[in-house]
C-alpha cells in the first residue's frame, strides 16, 4: 500500500539533510527598474537566515557595491533590496538556513 512507503520517504529525507541537501535553495534574478525583489519559497520562516551567492558579473558587482541585501524575511518569503536600474542579469543563488 501507499502508506508503507512513507517511512522510506522520511528516511530518505533525513539522509539527504544529513548529507547537506535541503529544499531551502533557489535562484533569483533581481527585478529591473525597481528597488526590491520578493522571493517566495515555502521552506522559508521568519527566523531563516538567507545567504546570497552571485552567478553573474552584474550580481557580483551589486553585492560588492553593498547595494544588494536581504531587507526582510517572513514566513514563506524574503525581500532583497537592491539598486534600481535596468540590468536584467543580476542573478543569485540563495540558501536559507534555519
Amino acid at each position: 500500500s501507499q502508506d508503507e512507503t512513507k517511512p522510506w520517504e522520511l528516511v530518505r529525507s533525513i539522509r539527504e539533510l544529513w548529507e547537506g541537501r535541503s529544499q531551502s535553495v533557489g535562484q533569483v534574478t533581481l527585478a529591473a527598474s525597481v528597488a526590491t525583489t520578493t522571493v517566495e519559497a515555502p521552506n522559508i520562516g521568519e527566523n531563516s537566515r538567507i545567504s546570497l551567492c552571485p552567478r553573474t558579473a552584474n550580481a557580483a558587482a551589486e553585492l560588492g557595491n553593498g547595494t544588494a541585501y536581504v531587507s526582510s524575511v517572513t514566513n514563506r518569503a524574503f525581500v532583497i533590496t537592491h539598486a534600481n536600474n535596468a540590468q536584467i542579469d543580476r542573478t543569485f543563488d540563495w540558501h536559507a538556513f534555519g
